[in-house]
């Protein structure tokens, strides 16, 4: 027995493509190519631009046109993404007050000078999940909202054709499955509810979905925790299972990423064990 496919004792000749006449190979080929998996068709899709040396690089980065913002787990740092220094200075920093119920801040986004981070207490229970929302360039808090759920820890959050997108996540092996992607509309009621196909859960694995931003083409662009890579996934029309496209070499390490809506194939990501935040470019991914 191998894998879920069971095989006669008795060996089979085999016939080799160059053994086959002209016509046949090619075809043979263009079918191998086009039925292989997701992870037999990884593609090295990005380049390393640069990478800034921050220590909040802990979560994860948002970015806007002028700034980027490195994000850890109570401290958010804005930093000039056109500086030419690998250390730069923070040109503002929010820090949660002691009493605040801002514990685990997982990622962000930037729009219309605001910038929204997901935010839980998690691994603490009952589980509590905030968006809190901060003036951009001054990274004052302006609000937060709140969510009824308490079963999955909100990691990311997003805004694509029209609504939002979160992501709440549940770890381990007995539990991870239950990771799900919710659209909301701008009334927050749910809309639609997806979740992660078997190939990516393997990766996530003994972890999470980390990270997760649309990219090229709609496409959903996701991460773990743990492995230097991005998956590339299709949001079908009708809730289900994401369609997992293909795995794509990354220089970070998981954790929460950020397109720059201004440079539109242009990531942010971090490595949280140097603490760095990184700014990659997307060339293509093989289909």
């Amino acid at each position: 027995m191998i894998g879920d496919r069971t095989y006669s004792q008795t060996a089979k000749p085999v016939l080799r493509l160059d053994q086959m006449p002209r016509f046949i190979a090619p075809l043979v080929t263009l079918i191998f190519v086009l039925t292989a998996s997701a992870d037999e068709r990884s593609a090295h899709g990005f380049r390393k631009v640069k990478s800034f040396s921050v220590p909040e690089a802990h979560q994860a980065v948002a970015v806007d046109k002028e700034s980027f913002y490195a994000i850890s787990n109570r401290t958010i740092a804005r930093y000039d993404k056109e500086t030419g220094e690998s250390k730069p200075k923070a040109v503002a920093r929010w820090t949660a007050p002691a009493d605040s119920p801002v514990q685990h801040l997982n990622s962000g986004i930037v729009l219309n000078g605001r910038l929204y981070c997901a935010n839980s207490n998690w691994p603490k229970k009952p589980l509590k999940n905030t968006v809190e929302i901060f003036e951009a360039q001054t990274l004052q808090h302006l609000e937060r909202k709140e969510f009824p759920e308490t079963e999955g820890a909100i990691n990311w959050i997003e805004r694509h054709r029209g609504a939002w997108w979160i992501v709440f996540a549940f770890y381990g092996e007995a539990d991870v499955r239950k990771t799900r992607l919710v659209r909301y509309n701008d009334e927050w009621q749910s809309t639609g509810v997806w979740t992660f196909p078997e190939s990516v859960i393997q990766r996530f694995l003994p972890n999470s979905n980390s990270g997760g931003a649309f990219g090229p083409k709609g496409r959903l662009f996701a991460t773990g925790h743990d492995h230097a890579e991005v998956y590339v996934l299709a949001v079908g029309e009708k809730p289900g299972v994401l369609i997992h496209e293909a795995t794509v070499k990354a220089p970070i390490a998981g954790q929460g990423i950020a397109w720059d809506r201004g440079e539109p194939n242009n990531l942010y990501g971090i490595v949280r064990r140097t603490r760095e935040v990184v700014k990659m470019q997307f060339a293509s991914v093989d289909q």
